[in-house]
């Protein structure tokens, strides 16, 4: 399994482990175990930050809560490459449909943004109001804007009121994304949320996840979907082996961008 990461991957994950020992731990002491310069570690735990994966303190760091994930706003600019590359490969393999159920989140909005380019006429449904406002700028794609109490972190609605519109809707395909990817299934950091992916998820014949390698290996606050020949996850990398063989022994299928991984 080690064998698939790079040097510096490899070091993230045990300066993780070093921190989740010792929340204490300072850079310098990071930078002796590590058998690096300081500024190599600084660069470290500012990458690890923008993952949000721990939180920078005076001298050192601590990890973040678990399921922790940052803002919408946020992660925006996080993986942006990796991400765009995921929606713009998810859009040419689903512009064909005529109908989907979307997520939120910032993958999917930057899919919301390729499908724009290149859809022909479509419906689309969502409780994001992002991914509303990306598709709307197409004249062909109708947007259906599902109603509910507005998540002010994400702009998605949730609640009875959006689980009963779900329900309305039998689309044969959805797209949504994943705070964690773990041989158990998919996971969301908001239980609001993760409530309305799991109701969009299940009301489809195949659901898309969305997710780039950061959420490999992690497991989120609620329960999205367990892997099935239902799911198909697109990613900018192959998972390393417990990963990878959770999906192939259930079925779902892995589609993977051809972005040089980094």
């Amino acid at each position: 399994m080690q064998s698939s990461l790079s040097k510096k991957e490899r070091r993230h994950s045990a300066i993780l482990t070093a921190l989740a020992d010792n929340p204490a731990i300072r850079v310098v002491a990071l930078a002796r175990e590590m058998n690096v310069s300081t500024e190599t570690i600084r660069r470290d735990l500012t990458e690890l930050q923008k993952a949000g994966l721990l939180n920078r303190t005076y001298g050192g760091a601590v990890t973040a809560p678990p399921g922790f994930e940052p803002a919408l706003v946020e992660r925006m600019n996080m993986y942006h490459a990796e991400r765009k590359a995921i929606g713009m490969l998810a859009a040419q393999r689903l512009r064909g449909e005529r109908s989907l159920l979307l997520g939120g989140g910032a993958t999917v909005q930057h899919f919301a943004r390729a499908l724009r380019e290149l859809a022909q006429r479509m419906t689309i449904i969502t409780p994001s109001y992002p991914v509303a406002a990306e598709l709307s700028a197409n004249p062909g794609i109708e947007v259906h804007m599902l109603p509910g109490i507005l998540e002010p972190g994400e702009h998605v609605v949730f609640g009875p009121e959006t689980l009963r519109a779900v329900r309305q809707y039998a689309p044969r395909a959805a797209v949504i994304g994943a705070s964690g990817l773990g041989p158990e299934g998919i996971s969301e950091a908001l239980l609001s949320l993760g409530e309305v992916y799991a109701a969009i998820a299940s009301q489809a014949e195949v659901t898309s996840v969305l997710a780039d390698h950061s959420k490999f290996d992690r497991r989120a606050l609620t329960m999205v979907a367990e892997w099935s020949a239902r799911l198909m996850l697109f990613t900018d990398r192959h998972p390393a082996d417990t990963l990878a063989a959770a999906l192939h022994n259930r079925g779902a299928t892995i589609e993977i961008t051809a972005s040089p991984e980094g």
